[in-house]
């Protein structure tokens, strides 16, 4: 590897970007490619660069399907990371599903009631108000934030932090009747109908589900769907 391709990569990882770096099996010759842009010696094509790509969002390193030319791309992707807002029942199957799906899990909640060991064991907790704890969490575009609360005083101070962060998914719980208040509230606020327009909600893929369980595997699907489409 050229050093100042090395460097480049201990760069992404350091700024936890999403790399994937390409070599070619035969001359050795490697190229970092990155979701905006290319870096090295390689020169690949289109349809390399595409494949490159597919692999940094499917997370998985190997061979490319590029027809004669010997490719070969690792992937060096930061880890999944969910902020949960609301240490509420619908989070406690949702973290379960969380970290079965490789994310690894924050609940946020300055409830002392709600977010206790009892109800989440394991699980890394803030209890911190939810904008000072999204401040200091380094959101990248790994991470997905959920708000559950119900609660404008717990929901809105963590959306308005996630709405101008690079979380790849913002979802936030409740009925349209809720979200049009929300949505209400972020705009006096100088939020734009852009910004607004990343959160979804209600949260959850339709399937009409009811039970906290349901309404979990409802969000799972709809944060997977969004980071494998991106």
């Amino acid at each position: 590897m050229r050093p100042e391709t090395l460097v480049s990569l201990l760069a992404a990882r350091a700024s936890k970007q999403q790399v994937a770096l390409v070599s070619h099996l035969e001359t050795g010759e490697q190229t970092l490619v990155f979701h905006d842009r290319t870096a090295g010696d390689l020169e690949l094509d289109e349809t390399a660069i595409s494949a490159a790509r597919n692999a940094l969002n499917d997370d998985k390193s190997g061979r490319l399907q590029t027809g004669n030319t010997p490719l070969f791309a690792q992937v060096f992707n930061p880890p999944k990371r969910m902020i949960i807002v609301g240490a509420v029942h619908i989070a406690q199957p949702l973290v379960i599903l969380s970290q079965t799906s490789g994310y690894e899990t924050i609940i946020v909640d300055p409830r002392g009631a709600f977010a206790t060991r009892d109800r989440f064991p394991g699980v890394t907790m803030s209890e911190d108000w939810p904008d000072d704890a999204l401040k200091n969490m380094a959101i990248d575009n790994r991470t997905a934030i959920v708000t559950l609360t119900h609660d404008p005083k717990l929901d809105d101070p963590a959306l308005r932090i996630a709405l101008r962060s690079e979380a790849f998914y913002v979802g936030s719980l409740g009925s349209k009747r809720t979200h049009a208040g929300r949505v209400e509230r972020l705009t006096e606020a100088g939020y734009t109908g852009e910004e607004i327009e990343r959160i979804h909600a209600p949260i959850g893929l339709d399937i009409n589900a009811k039970s906290p369980a349901e309404i979990a595997v409802s969000i799972m699907a709809q944060i997977t769907q969004i980071l494998r489409n991106a």
